[in-house]
Order: structure tokens, then sequence, then C-alpha cells
């Protein structure tokens, strides 16, 4: 029996599912072939990701090729209580609700490894770590995993590195068709309606810090600038400094950023980027926001200790009043800002992603037993496949290599 919020929500869910499905062309396509394929057929798949419209959608594609499916999210604020029960009254198994606590989240995440996974779908490593902690006598059935996020990879490889991983994971996050596009274009989007909904403020004019310049910091500065902000990018690698400066942003250490900035957004994958270091140090009236997959980016637990009161300032927005009488705002908890507070990427964009999931989740099906444990990069012609179709959907053609060119590349 699944466990959710409220089933009775389930005609608002469908509603929004019904909006990501007619925008998700590549998913409907995938799901019209799965349905008469059948290549999960007989698996048992487990899905830990931000449960909202795409996402449910992405079920629904992989139930119509033959798996059973065992749901939950992967954030507590990011799961849509209306979608989860939707997909709950469809017959699908969901363990999910938003604002759940953490023991609360943890039980969800085992309620779904309860079902004894063949294929894990998982964003940012939570299934994984609870497979490995509270259910290790499942790990001989799994056929493999597929990883969302930058922060689940980071996790994977340090697996792999100990020798730790004991099946196949493909790394969905580093395909091209995810990152250069979900990450950066979807992430810059769609932090910038979080924090536009939640605030009601305008950003051209305002001072914006990113901390972080990997593909998500990208797409979260250049949406900046193009909302009329100065931008300014704290970075750790030095390439990437020089890459931002390139770009025509002004980069400092975060000392010195934690002073300019009225809007800050942290995209590092990393722990305790802003911290008491920094608090004294704000402006009164910044706005502290985190687009990371855990809420460890902004220290909050240091802020709340630091500051001689809070309290809520909006919906989603807590105000803090340090001790030098300024007040800064803390967006969902220090939770990803644009899940949080939005509702995630655009559809178009988790239409390529979440393609890549579902024909992922298949190549496993196919390939059990031949891959021995480790990571492994999206296959290039699943990155490829996807690509061609896309632009098949936005009416784009491109050229092909003639057989002499082909030759002359050596391909």
């Amino acid at each position: 029996m699944s466990t959710i919020r409220d089933i009775s929500l389930a005609p608002s869910g469908e509603k929004k599912i019904a909006w990501a499905a007619r925008n998700m062309p590549l998913c409907r396509s995938i799901g019209e072939e799965f349905a008469k394929e059948k290549p999960l057929a007989g698996l048992k798949i487990a899905l830990s990701v931000h449960l909202e419209a795409k996402t449910a959608y992405l079920c629904r594609v992989m139930a119509l090729g033959g798996a059973e499916m065992h749901i939950t999210g992967s954030n507590p604020l990011s799961t849509q209580d209306d979608v989860a029960a939707a997909l709950a009254a469809g017959g699908l198994d969901v363990h999910a609700f938003h604002g759940c606590t953490p023991e609360e989240y943890d039980g969800c995440i085992d309620q779904v490894l309860a079902c004894g996974p063949n294929i894990i779908i998982d964003d940012g490593g939570d299934l994984m770590q609870g497979l490995r902690e509270r259910f290790p006598q499942a790990i001989p059935g799994v056929l493999g995993l597929c990883e969302e996020t930058t922060t689940g990879v980071h996790r994977l490889r340090a697996l792999d590195r100990a020798g730790l991983l004991p099946f196949p994971a493909l790394l969905v996050n580093d395909a091209d068709c995810k990152h250069l596009f979900d990450n950066r274009y979807g992430t810059g989007q769609s932090v910038w309606d979080g924090i536009m909904r939640t605030t009601n403020l305008i950003v051209a004019g305002k001072d914006v810090v990113v901390a972080g310049y990997g593909w998500c910091g990208k797409g979260v500065a250049m949406r900046a600038k193009g909302l009329g902000a100065r931008v300014t990018v704290t970075e750790v690698d030095p390439v990437r400094a020089i890459e931002a400066v390139m770009d025509g942003f002004r980069v400092l250490p975060m000392r010195e950023a934690a002073m300019i900035g009225d809007i800050f957004c942290t995209v590092t994958g990393c722990e305790r980027v802003i911290t008491e270091e920094h608090f004294p140090l704000l402006k009164d009236g910044a706005i502290l926001t985190n687009a990371g997959h855990f809420d460890v980016e902004v220290d909050a637990a240091a802020l709340a200790k630091y500051a001689v009161s809070r309290y809520e300032a909006r919906n989603n927005i807590e105000g803090y009043k340090l001790p030098n009488g300024r007040t800064v705002f803390l967006l969902a908890q220090g939770r990803l800002v644009n899940l949080a507070s939005g509702d995630g990427h655009p559809a178009e964009i988790m239409d390529m992603s979440f393609a890549i999931q579902a024909l992922c989740a298949r190549y496993l099906a196919r390939h059990r037993g031949k891959l021995a444990p480790g990571t492994y990069p999206v296959p290039a012609e699943i990155d490829q496949a996807v690509a061609r179709r896309k632009l098949d959907t936005m009416g784009v053609q491109i050229d092909a290599l003639t057989p002499a060119q082909k030759e002359y590349l050596g391909v």
C-alpha cells in the first residue's frame, strides 16, 4: 500500500502529468516503443527522483515497458503531493509526501527498497546508500543502477574507487544530453523561477553571487546576467575560474563576495560554502539560496545558532536577525530552491534527461550479466539517439558525413 499524503489530490496531479506529457515528445515516443516491446517485463524498478510531474511521466513510461515501479522522492521538500496521489491512484507503488521528517524520508526509501529491486534509478545516491546500509541482502538481485545527478555520481565514483560498488552503474548525469542541457539550461531557468516566485522581487539591478561554475553554475550565472543582474562567481577550481572571467563575470573569494551580494545561489555539490565566517559580512536583506542536491551548502544550522532570532518572513522564506542588527533571508530551508520553491526544470529539458534514463534502464535489462561492477558512461549511441530525436521534435535537420568525409576522418 502506498504511503502518500492524500489520495483525493489525484485529479490535480493528473492535470500536471498530462501537461508534462504533452511537452515531453521524446518520452512519449519511447513509451509507445516500450508498450510494444516490453523491455522491462518482469523487472522491479526502485526510483528515487524529485517527485513532480515530469518524474511521474517517466514512471509511467517505464511501467508501459513492463516494469513494476516502486517510487519515492529524493528530497523532503520537492515531492508534490497531488502528483504522488495521481501515481498511486493509477496503481503504482508510491512512498513519498511533502515535508516529511528525515526519519520519515528514510522510511520511504526503505519501503521502496523492500521490493527487492532489479534496477535502481537514483538521484543523489540515497537509494544506493540505503541499499548498502539496510538492505544488503537485496544487492545480488540488482542488475544495475542509473544515477541522475552530480552528487550521486561523486558518491558512486567514491564507492567504485574503494572497490565497494557491487554492480554496474550508468552515470546518466554525465551524458552530453543531460549535463549540457539539464544542468545548464534547466537549472539556469528553474533556479530563477523558484527565487522570483518565492520572493516576488526583481533581479535586474541586483548583485548576484553564484558559488560554483560547473554546468549548473554556468546556467544560473547566465540567466542572472540575462535578467539584468551584476554577477559575481566564486570558485575553487582555477580553470573554471578563468572560464568565468572570460565569460564576462567577476570572480572573487566568498569572503569578499559576501559583502556585495544581494542574492546568493550555491551550486557546488560541496558542504559549508556559506558559513559563520560569512554571516557577519552579509548585507542587510541578503537572500541565501541553494541549488546543490543536499542542504549543506548554506550552513543553515550554523546560521540558526548564530542569529539572535528567526521568523517566517513569507511562505518558504525564513528571516534571521544577526547580532549586528542586520537580517538575512534563507529560502526553502537551504534545500534545492528550484524544486522546493518551484516546479523544477522545464518539461522540454527533462524530456531529454528522462529519455536517457528510460533507455539506460532498457540497456541494463538487455545487458544483464554482461557488465562487471563499476561506473560506466552512458553509451554514445543512446546519447546520439536522444539528440537526434530531440532535433526531430524541434523540426531541425542537420548534415551527415559523406563516405569520403568518414574515410578522411577515420570514422
